[in-house]
């Protein structure tokens, strides 16, 4: 016997969120959902700021891909799509240097979804446009739940992993290592395998960044926090700080280096005993790799939240030591 269903009911966006910028925009800033529409697109998405200000125009939500640490610009539109929003977009996206547009709206017109596949079309792999509708929906009285769709993408993101050239050996490390991940459900992702050193994820902050690397010439592998930001050095003291007790909840002695003339303070945990040239011990590799990178997750993420420059004074970061 069939039990009795129920039905999905569309809920109108306007009975969700009233205004565009004081309720949709933070709403969709906040790291879960950026994170539904990072993985509806296939994007690792880091949230840089909202109503971002240019010459002449206020972008609604500015991301880094932190996979290749370009720029990505969100325009919301709670409303068919319409030309003045399309206009808008291409403003920001050239203004902020952005390699990617995300146009969010209740409904696309076919003559704009036309322009943004044209624009698939004629620019190469570095630019992305991407139409998305969203929908809201209820069961009885269930509490609401989103749903992005995707209209319009660039071609290049529908190539499989299959596809990926398993003769260059970095981007065949990867590959696994991303089928690791996937298996094992992790939090982290990566969409496009490439033959690459290094693969990197967010950790809930912008200017700080987790880092899966691998060196065939030093015959070892290891996880790395990133800082890569403005008083990057003030920040890293505050850690240090605690590295008694960040170690001890690690289990391992870490290298903290501060690189004051250099592009980023980093704290590495190295792994020796594994080289990435052995390819029948990548399983083992992969395995050790996502438990650190899921530790330093653990560790890092709210103390990176707490973080405030002011603590450290100025006078006590300086950069010619």
């Amino acid at each position: 016997m069939i039990e009795k269903l129920s039905r999905l009911e569309e809920v109108e966006l306007r009975e969700v969120w009233d205004n565009e910028p004081g309720r949709f925009t933070p709403w969709l800033a906040d790291e879960e959902n950026l994170g539904l529409l990072g993985d509806t697109l296939g994007l690792q998405l880091e949230l840089e700021g909202m109503e971002i200000k240019g010459e002449g125009f206020q972008a609604d939500i500015l991301c880094k891909d932190t996979e290749d640490n370009s720029w990505v610009i969100i325009e919301n539109q709670l409303e068919e799509t319409d030309y003045k929003h399309l206009g808008q977009t291409l403003t920001y996206a050239a203004g902020l240097n952005a390699n990617t547009i995300v146009w969010i709206a209740k409904k696309f017109k076919d003559e704009h979804r036309a322009v943004f596949d044209k624009l698939n079309e004629i620019t190469d792999e570095r630019y992305r446009y991407f139409g998305v509708e969203i929908k809201v929906w209820k069961i009885n009285n269930s509490v609401p739940a989103p749903q992005f769709n995707i209209v319009c993408k660039p071609n290049n993101v529908t190539r499989s992993i299959s596809t990926v050239s398993t003769n260059d050996w970095k981007t065949n490390y990867w590959s696994k290592f991303r089928e690791h991940l996937l298996f094992k459900n992790s939090r982290f992702k990566i969409y496009k395998p490439q033959p690459i050193n290094a693969v990197i994820f967010g950790i809930g902050r912008a200017g700080f960044n987790l880092e899966a690397r691998i060196s065939k010439q030093i015959g070892r592998i290891g996880i790395r926090l990133l800082i890569k930001i403005d008083d990057a050095i003030a920040y890293f003291r505050q850690l240090y700080s605690e590295n008694d007790s960040i170690e001890e909840e690690i289990g391992e002695k870490l290298e903290w280096e501060e690189n004051p003339n250099k592009i980023a303070s980093v704290v590495s945990l190295h792994n020796s005993d594994h080289s990435p040239e052995k390819e029948e011990d990548w399983a083992k590799q992969h395995a050790w790799l996502a438990e650190k990178l899921e530790l330093f997750s653990n560790v890092f993420r709210q103390r990176i939240q707490n973080l405030d420059p002011s603590d450290v004074p100025l006078e006590d970061v300086d950069d010619t030591e």
